[in-house]
């Protein structure tokens, strides 16, 4: 592996989502109690997707972290506790992104590779701080307020479309239920699934927020 290649670069097969119709399945706030049955399901249906980590939670559940590498998914972090980052100083960002790391690094001997705001808010003065490409989302689960597995499904279909990063929450048991149905449908109408590196072909730059991938140019 290169020095500036990525765990999940190397697991994962290559895809060029230039050609193929690509989406990126992403899942904030764990690893949780469901998370587990998520990497079963994801495991099941030979589909890499990308985490966003709590720091503070990867200790608690070091094996599901260890097994997301493991399995080719690619593992970001998405601050120590789910801090609002325009609300910080940029040493309070520093100390949330650097303990994060830490936690994550002594998991699985790698650093994040890439990092989501919590909720989504984020400016550019707080992303020039940030030592990772900022990945957001033009796909909502929606999955706060949706209840249902089906519903879920269903809300991330009316939308999804080629180049989608699709935002979902392992720490949800209904978003869990949705994903078999979900990756049935995406399968079933042409999509590959991906994770963001290879979305992005790895061509991504650090303290730039991204919300989609590329468009299909050909054939």
């Amino acid at each position: 592996m290169s020095p500036t290649q990525s765990p999940t670069e190397s697991a994962a097969p290559q895809v060029d989502c230039s050609l193929e119709n690509c989406v990126a399945l992403t899942f904030d706030d764990g690893p949780d109690q469901y998370t587990q049955n998520l990497l079963d399901t994801l495991k099941s249906t030979n589909t890499p997707a990308t985490f966003f980590l709590i720091g503070s939670k990867v200790q608690n559940f070091p094996s599901m972290v260890k097994r997301m590498e493991a399995e080719g998914h690619q593992v970001g972090s998405h601050t120590w506790d789910h801090a609002d980052i325009t609300t910080l100083s940029d040493l309070e960002l520093k100390q949330q992104l650097e303990r994060t790391d830490e936690a994550i690094k002594e998991v699985t001997g790698n650093s994040p590779s890439v990092f989501r705001p919590p909720l989504g808010h984020h400016d550019e003065s707080h992303n020039e701080q940030v030592p990772y490409p900022v990945i957001l989302w033009d796909t909502n689960s929606h999955d706060g307020r949706i209840k249902d597995s089906q519903k879920i499904a269903d809300a991330i279909m009316d939308t999804v479309h080629p180049g989608s990063i699709v935002l979902m929450h392992d720490t949800r048991n209904t978003t869990v239920q949705a994903v078999p149905e979900l990756v049935s449908q995406l399968k079933a109408q042409g999509y590959t699934l991906v994770t963001i590196d290879q979305l992005f072909a790895g061509e991504l730059t650090n303290s730039v927020a991204y919300s989609s991938g590329p468009q299909v140019t050909g054939k």
